[in-house]
């Protein structure tokens, strides 16, 4: 018998509970606080109304989510974190019009009872604090670049004091890059695996630091193709009869960080990495365009991380070759 669905929505100080048994009957509603108080009140409220277990889902929109997921995970319920653009696609099957806390809750719900989504499962506290610390780094180089651009366009009155908080960002930022270093050095697994995927070339130790804050536990992905697919480097086709072919593209459902994380090593790898400039000559001499070529060698790339991560074993180049002539 299949557990009973728990759709949350939620806010940064609200959750908005929806709990469905079956799908012929009306989810039961609940408002909480997105606090500890409120967590607890949460599992109070289950067991009002005779529930041990249920399959909890969420949508993976911000971190305002993981706390209750990871509270939950902790007292034996089965959680889903979804693609909220999974989610909206499903809503838009039911033909939903109304769109408020509660409704999406609802929709949640019905999606985890109807579509039974894979469960989730918490990264290592090591992974966790690795993530919040990559994360970080890319907020600070988003306000980096801001200031720069600011600094093209300001007026002279405030040049001094762009370029001041632009040294201190910097400053941030190199010290956020040794704490990053510090903390994959201080667990050998994180080491291990940043050795493994820095042995591909064009792949540095930032990079590698992002990739491990994203992807977590490797063995959730089955396969390279299952890897590549959470990072929306899959091709997207669009086709219809025999008058639309359009060209096919990267279908971007999935990791933006991760994704963005390997755009400027798939163009450095093109000088540093003879398999890659082998594949993109290939690729332009087929008549790709460049950016195809680029979104090409993105996924070629992630698929070698899954391939050193999933074998143990540093790139071979000797080998990427084989399979390429």
């Amino acid at each position: 018998m299949s557990l009973p669905c728990l759709g949350i929505d939620v806010g940064k100080h609200k959750l908005y509970a929806a709990l469905l048994f079956t799908a012929d009957t009306k989810p039961k509603r609940k408002t909480l606080s997105n606090d500890a108080s409120g967590h607890q009140a949460l599992l109070q409220w289950l067991a009002y109304h005779r529930v041990e277990r249920v399959h909890a889902c969420v949508e993976a929109t911000s971190t305002y989510a993981h706390p209750v997921a990871r509270y939950l995970h902790d007292q034996g319920h089965v959680v889903t974190i979804a693609n909220p653009k999974q989610v909206k696609a499903y809503g838009e099957s039911l033909l939903v019009r109304t769109k408020t806390d509660r409704v999406d809750a609802a929709v949640i719900a019905r999606f985890c009872l109807e579509r039974n989504p894979r469960a989730w499962t918490p990264p290592t506290p090591e992974v966790e604090a690795l993530q919040a610390l990559a994360r970080r780094l890319d907020a600070l180089d988003k306000m980096i670049s801001q200031e720069r651009n600011r600094l093209e366009t300001t007026s002279s009155e405030l040049v001094e004091d762009i370029k001041a908080h632009l040294e201190f960002l910097k400053q941030q930022r190199k010290s956020l890059l040794e704490k990053i270093n510090h903390h994959i050095e201080c667990h050998d697994t994180l080491n291990h695996q940043r050795d493994l995927i820095t042995s591909i070339p064009g792949l540095g130790d930032k990079t590698a630091a992002i990739i491990l804050a994203e992807i977590g536990d490797i063995h959730f992905f089955k396969s390279a193709r299952q890897l590549a697919a959470h990072a929306g480097l899959t091709p997207k086709e669009h086709e219809s009869g025999s008058s639309i072919h359009k060209k096919p593209r990267l279908s971007k459902v999935g990791n933006a960080r991760l994704r963005k994380a390997l755009y400027m090593p798939a163009l450095a790898s093109i000088n540093h990495n003879p398999v890659i400039a082998q594949f993109r000559d290939r690729l332009l001499g087929a008549g790709k365009l460049k950016m195809q070529v680029v979104g090409a060698i993105m996924h070629k790339l992630i698929r070698w991380v899954f391939g050193v991560l999933h074998s143990g074993q540093p790139f071979d180049a000797n080998k990427a070759l084989a399979v390429h002539t």
